[in-house]
């Protein structure tokens, strides 16, 4: 269990006055709340708020929504636009809502809610639960056997396969499906005669290599601009570079990035 969970919050005008208060007694739990924006339900843009908000949402665990009775159609109209489009669960902060309007909610991909006046610790444990709950799902897609798509008959997917496809999207990949690809890559490694620094070591030097790749493929192999992506000094993406042996040519003016095999 993780000491601290982050969670954003997305307000809208109308709540601020009941939702900032709250969220200034929140201040010093084991539960980060920050306040990501507040938005306008009159304005056109703000439906689209969740939506647009998927990627700076993946740094958190999960996302708070203040709904009432006046942002109601707006929390509606806002999760069924985000459908399929975000990986951070969305809760909800209900205010008076009754049981159908809050059905309804989680019928558009709401994951859960807690009504108000809320107490953060149990927001924590909801979300732990949320979070532990996506690790098991990911962990168990990883090992399940999938269905043929030609015979319809079940085939077994070796972890390798599994790996070699992440590995190909490690940069859309979420925390949790990352978390479950290093938890069965662990597991394989801890059944085989290779030691904890061997087996460590192998999974190291297959993250660097799907990311340093998936980077330059991004970034059309501008060794600069896939650096300061990843948030690395440049000399550092280059020791990478040459320590796996990946060249940025062969990634320069194509639009599909390419992936540098394994050895």
């Amino acid at each position: 269990m993780r000491e601290y969970l982050d969670c954003a919050v997305l307000s809208t005008t109308c709540s601020k006055s009941w939702v900032e208060p709250w969220l200034d007694s929140c201040s010093g739990s084991r539960l980060q709340l920050q306040l990501l924006d507040t938005h306008d339900i009159h304005s056109p843009e703000s439906v689209v708020a969740l939506a647009t908000s998927s990627m700076r949402l993946r740094r958190f665990d999960a996302c708070l929504i203040p709904v009432h009775e006046q942002n109601l159609a707006w929390a509606r109209t806002a999760l069924s636009a985000a459908h399929g489009v975000l990986h951070t669960p969305v809760l909800a902060l209900a205010r008076k809502l009754k049981a159908a309007a809050l059905n309804d909610l989680c019928a558009l991909g709401l994951a859960d809610f807690i009504r108000d006046p809320a107490c953060s610790e149990e927001l924590r444990t909801r979300i732990e639960r949320l979070l532990d709950g996506r690790r098991q799902h990911a962990a168990y897609s990883l090992e399940r056997p999938i269905i043929g798509e030609s015979t319809g008959q079940y085939r077994g997917t070796p972890l390798l396969a599994r790996q070699e496809a992440i590995c190909a999207t490690i940069l859309d990949r979420s925390g949790l499906e990352l978390d479950a690809f290093a938890a069965a890559s662990a597991s394989q490694c801890a059944t085989s005669k290779e030691s904890f620094r061997a087996a460590k070591s192998k999974v190291i030097e297959r993250f660097e290599r799907a990311y340093i790749t998936a980077a330059l493929g991004r970034h059309s192999g501008n060794i600069a601009m896939a650096a300061r992506a990843a948030q690395k000094h440049r000399r550092a993406f280059w020791a990478l570079m040459r320590k796996h042996e990946i060249d940025a040519t062969p990634f320069r003016g194509e639009t599909v990035p390419n992936r540098t095999r394994d050895g």
